[in-house]
């Protein structure tokens, strides 16, 4: 017992100290070498702490850990997502922090789960399917999918009208989230919805290409009507 405890508490810093080290992206070596079941748990507390940057190099980890355990058993994958799931449903006494985002990436990473999952993943922002009603768990599904639409664009296609829809949001999070997402899928958006959103001022924090990078409302709205050559890539996996 004492054993498995300290196994589990030098994996608990090894995580940490690889979380500090450096983007995941660039040690992804380092990551897919860790035991996944049990490089799980410690890596899902980042997904709530308070410093940005490990949050979301603790997203991009998730992303090529639980990827990887997909390739040696789809199931123990699932059980993952399975358990993401849980945490955004009222009766499992959470509220989710990062699940979404820890959802879209891990999708990201390995296509067999987001053919799974995209369209679950989709119903949360949709006012007829399993609608959060949760600003910021809405904003983490927002940013999930843009963040599915740079890899697997087919599969979040249909959340277009839904995305729209939070264009006229009263949180700027939500309008940023759901313009960068959309950028994806120029061609399907009704003239006029974007041009109101030009003069918006308020900041939106986005995550992307391993970096956290400013925008006004405005700038994404501007960037969607006048897209700048190369902004179009994939992310990491």
């Amino acid at each position: 017992m004492r054993d498995l405890e300290k196994s589990l508490g030098g994996l608990k810093t090894r995580v940490d100290t690889l979380l500090r080290e450096a983007d995941p992206a660039e040690r992804r070596d380092a990551w897919e070498a860790l035991p996944g079941r049990r490089a799980v748990n410690p890596l899902l507390s980042f997904l709530y702490h308070t410093d940005e940057v490990l949050k979301w190099r603790a997203v991009t980890a998730v992303g090529i850990v639980v990827a990887r355990m997909a390739e040696e058993s789809m199931e123990s994958a699932r059980v993952v997502m399975r358990r993401l799931i849980w945490s955004l449903n009222d009766e499992s006494g959470g509220i989710g922090w990062g699940a979404p985002e820890a959802m879209a990436e891990i999708m990201a990473c390995h296509e067999g789960l987001a053919e799974e999952y995209a369209r679950i993943f989709v119903s949360y922002i949709v006012e007829e399917g399993n609608l959060l009603e949760n600003g910021p768990l809405e904003r983490g599904v927002l940013w999930g999918i843009g963040r599915l639409a740079q890899v697997r664009p087919a599969l979040v296609r249909h959340s277009v009208p839904h995305l729209v829809r939070y264009l006229q949001s009263e949180d700027p999070g939500q309008r940023g989230f759901a313009l960068w997402a959309l950028g994806r899928f120029p061609g399907e958006v009704p003239p006029g919805a974007v041009e109101p959103l030009l003069p918006d001022e308020a900041g939106v924090r986005i995550f992307a290409h391993g970096k956290v990078r400013e925008f006004t409302v405005g700038d994404l709205a501007e960037r969607f009507l006048a897209p700048r050559s190369g902004e179009a890539g994939g992310q990491y996996c």
